[in-house]
């Protein structure tokens, strides 16, 4: 089975507003770039277009933090699911630098599985794990 785990400090990205988060100057603008960067690190895709891009794909996403997250499940899955996917529908995204082509996948239809779990923990941090079904 393929898949790809990323691990990333803070919250994740939240979609909670009309503004897209993929908007310069967007008040999630880091917890967007984050994710994307080290997703970019570990799939290594160099000349491949997108890492999975068309198969059928599982989406967990494990929130841990001292107190409950401040937004919801669905806020974060969408948000995560938005800036993971082929952004290229979106225009142009120069405030995202060369992580503006990147994307593990071609559209968050592709998720047939979807999870969600908030741990307890110290530090607040996540991970989000995609695979191949």
């Amino acid at each position: 089975m393929r898949e790809i785990t990323i691990r990333v400090s803070g919250y994740p990205p939240a979609k909670n507003e009309a503004k897209s988060m993929l908007a310069a100057g967007h008040v999630h603008a880091e917890r967007v770039v984050a994710p994307l960067r080290v997703a970019s690190d570990e799939a290594r895709l160099g000349d491949t277009a997108l890492y999975f891009p068309d198969e059928s794909l599982g989406l967990e996403l494990i929130v841990t933090s001292p107190a409950p997250p401040p937004s919801d499940a669905t806020n974060y899955l969408g948000g995560v699911a938005d800036v993971l996917e082929d952004k290229g529908h979106r225009g142009a995204l120069p405030h995202l630098g060369e992580l503006a082509g990147f994307a593990l996948y071609g559209n968050d239809r592709q998720f047939h599985d979807v999870r969600y779990r908030w741990e307890h923990g110290q530090d607040v941090r996540y991970q989000v794990r995609i695979w191949k079904r």
